[in-house]
């Protein structure tokens, strides 16, 4: 079994979210297959309701808190009442542009635990840091803010492993780059986990129909979370038809 996600960032309104799934075509994708997409929150409604009952759909962010004050925020309550099955958390677009924190992150997890969400934990190095030899270092970092919460909670999680410079730039990271950051994340996973091979860990970063198939021919990678590549609905079934291609 191998996930494909794709998160729409910004884009795709309520009529362009209908339109996706009325053009999505997964018919020759096998159904042992997890398919979920991260729509806005504008979409979400929509989402829910036009997408193939094989498709999961998640939220892009949760608040830390249940309710409350907090202008233009989405708890994981309201989320999960919305339909939404699986939230991002600790998206490198959250940590470097929003400033968020690894403690922030551990809160957010929480939340979606709380409410029945399946975290997907973004962890990932920016260029800098790989240059420095730091990749190890931050990925384990990102993990272990949140992975006593993980663990504690008892449900299921899904991680995605993202170099921040392979982020919307069109470089992508090698299988033998993605194969080692993601075995650094399985070997940590099993010092602390029972089940710790059960956690589909998915790369992420310039994600293509024509870097797929290899991408997920990879050793350790179960799965991608695609970005400006999903936006096309047929480019994403493309992706997805690669799985099996792909020999996950």
């Amino acid at each position: 079994m191998a996930v494909v996600a794709g998160n729409w960032k910004m884009n795709h309104g309520p009529e362009a979210a209908r339109a996706f799934f009325a053009e999505l075509d997964l018919d020759d994708v096998s159904e042992e297959h997890e398919i979920v997409v991260f729509p806005t929150d504008l979409s979400l409604g929509t989402a829910v309701a036009a997408a193939p009952t094989r498709v999961s759909i998640g939220v892009q962010n949760v608040h830390p808190e249940d309710s409350g004050a907090f202008t233009g925020a989405t708890s994981a309550a309201l989320a999960a009442e919305a339909g939404a099955r699986y939230a991002l958390v600790g998206h490198s677009e959250r940590r470097h542009l929003f400033g968020e924190t690894d403690e922030e992150t551990e809160r957010k997890v929480a939340a979606a635990l709380r409410h029945g969400l399946t975290p997907v934990l973004c962890v990932g190095e920016t260029l800098d840091e790989r240059r420095a030899g730091r990749v190890e270092d931050v990925v384990l970092r990102q993990l272990d803010a949140v992975l006593e919460t993980l663990a504690d909670g008892g449900a299921r999680f899904l991680l995605a492993y993202e170099p921040v410079w392979a982020i919307g730039t069109g470089e992508t990271a090698t299988p033998a780059d993605a194969s080692a950051a993601h075995a650094t994340l399985r070997g940590r996973l099993r010092t602390r986990l029972a089940g710790a091979n059960d956690v589909p860990i998915l790369y992420g970063g310039s994600v293509k129909p024509d870097n797929a198939a290899e991408l997920l021919g990879a050793d350790e990678v179960d799965g991608v979370l695609v970005g400006g590549a999903s936006l096309d609905a047929a480019s994403f079934a493309q992706i997805a038809r690669a799985v099996d291609g792909g020999g996950v």
